[in-house]
């Protein structure tokens, strides 16, 4: 891995080393390495079949890599105890693509089902107060709770489904595609609160996406997988200073340029405020955030 940002000297809440990922045959990792940042937005990209999602299900611990080392908040994974293990997997919250919410359970349901898990002693009248806090703080209406995912659109899944990740308070965020399948107006106010969250609440946050936009919009960082490993991490004019073949045609080209345009000049950037007011962030009363730029 090529860090291009090397004069860091914080601390690291993610850290991989030697990573090998395969199935069967088929290796979709060799010798992967990477240092996330703490209060950093981290983007990650990659081709198709790069193995972006494989990458954070490792990090997370739903797939057991072959080889090497991943350490999350100071905890190897495969080597923490049972109780180490609930711990860590409490100052976490994921976001998956298509939100994986139950489509049997309501919005307020699904966002209580982590914090029946990690904190069975809450009464049930706190644990549904906590989840309405939630999903408001993503940016919906406290009515939202009470309704099923059939009943949302497809960004109100997304935004339900990040209500359940912040359920437990986490430390880190990991988002795989969030803004995928969203229109231009929601994808701009899904990026706008996702910052908003990072710096209102400390978090570090692993974003996977394809979205150019919201790698200029929001990512402190960009991660570029490819040839099975992370080439490089640095800022996108740092990245676009290498010659790497991919990484040239990804960022400069017309989709790359018409990101850049639309960051460089606000007046061609999708509004965040014309969205229906249903999905605009609603904070809470002294969260402390300024959801004056947000939409849906």
């Amino acid at each position: 891995m090529t860090d291009l940002s090397s004069d860091y000297d914080g601390e690291y809440p993610i850290v991989v080393e030697g990573l090998r990922n395969s199935f069967g045959d088929h290796v979709i990792h060799e010798d992967l390495s990477l240092k996330v940042r703490k209060g950093e937005v981290l983007g990650v990209v990659g081709g198709s079949g790069t193995g972006k999602s494989v990458l954070m299900r490792s990090i997370i611990g739903l797939q057991q890599p072959t080889a090497g080392e991943i350490t999350v908040l100071d905890h190897k994974m495969g080597e923490s105890t049972e109780e180490d293990s609930i711990d860590l997997r409490s100052r976490w919250g994921v976001l998956f693509q298509g939100g994986a919410l139950f489509s049997t359970l309501t919005v307020g349901e699904n966002v209580e089902v982590p914090l029946r898990q990690f904190y069975p002693e809450l009464s049930d009248m706190l644990r549904s107060e906590i989840a309405r806090f939630k999903v408001r703080l993503s940016g919906l209406a406290e009515e939202a709770a009470f309704k099923y995912p059939s009943e949302l659109s497809g960004g109100m899944k997304k935004r339900a489904g990040l209500a359940r990740a912040l359920a437990l308070d986490p430390e880190l965020l990991f988002l795989d595609e969030p803004t995928a399948g969203l229109d231009p107006i929601g994808a701009a106010a899904f990026d706008a609160l996702t910052r908003e969250l990072k710096e209102t609440l400390g978090l570090t946050v692993f974003l996977i996406t394809h979205d150019l936009d919201t790698l200029y919009a929001i990512c402190d960082r960009v991660a570029v997988l490819a040839d099975k490993k992370v080439i490089a991490v640095g800022t996108i004019p740092e990245l676009l200073a290498l010659d790497h073949p991919w990484i040239q045609e990804y960022f400069n080209g017309p989709r790359g340029r018409a990101a850049l345009a639309a960051k460089d000049d606000p007046a061609i950037a999708p509004e965040h405020d014309t969205a229906p007011q249903a999905e605009r962030p609603l904070a809470p009363q002294g969260s402390g955030m300024d959801t004056s730029r947000t939409g849906a």
